[in-house]
């Protein structure tokens, strides 16, 4: 009885570092493609989509807080992230097949990789944009008169960031939609 109460013992501990080490070394993995530095490491981002956010106010404004790829197409709850790591695995395989590996494929794809976050931030809320910009934080009294106003009808009808707010970071690419899509499709607001 004792042997199997110090075998089980062992297997629990055993079993217990090792999810200790997995999950703690889980972390430092999605935390290291979370940095800014690995969202860059390939050039069909260096070259096209950071040098758009390097111009932003995002990147470089007046409080001095920037906000990287991460915290825009990220989720922060812990169940999200490990759905979009999971989905971003497609998008290594995309950059080991050579499918954006050009500024002329990317630009060619660039309205369909868009839409793709348009619609996944529409459909969430826009909950990335939220992780730093809420409804009840802002001072609407500050804002420049139409902005106030668009703020406030977002909060009436219960509208996401995305709705009004493409292109951003990055090239507006919203007016490539073939005339035959209307705007309601994307929601756009022109």
């Amino acid at each position: 009885m004792r042997m199997k109460k110090s075998l089980f013992f062992a297997l629990s501990l055993t079993l217990a570092l090792g999810l200790l080490i997995g999950s703690t070394g889980f972390a430092a993995f999605v935390q290291h493609t979370n940095s800014l530095d690995f969202c860059t490491s390939c050039h069909e981002m260096k070259d096209s989509v950071y040098e758009e956010y390097k111009k932003t106010t995002h990147y470089s404004n007046r409080s001095g807080v920037r906000a990287v790829c991460a915290d825009c197409h990220i989720p922060h709850d812990w169940r999200d992230v490990i759905v979009r790591k999971v989905v971003a695995v497609k998008d290594v395989y995309h950059h080991l097949l050579g499918t954006i590996d050009t500024k002329e494929k990317f630009e060619a794809r660039r309205l369909e990789m868009a839409q793709k976050v348009w619609v996944q931030m529409k459909e969430n809320g826009s909950k990335e944009c939220r992780n730093c910009h809420a409804f009840d934080a802002m001072v609407l009294v500050n804002q420049r008169p139409r902005a106030r106003k668009q703020h406030e009808n977002a909060m009436s009808d219960g509208r996401s960031c995305i709705e009004c707010h493409k292109g951003l970071a990055h090239k507006a690419v919203h007016d490539q939609l073939p005339k035959s899509e209307s705007a309601e499709d994307f929601n756009l607001q022109f």
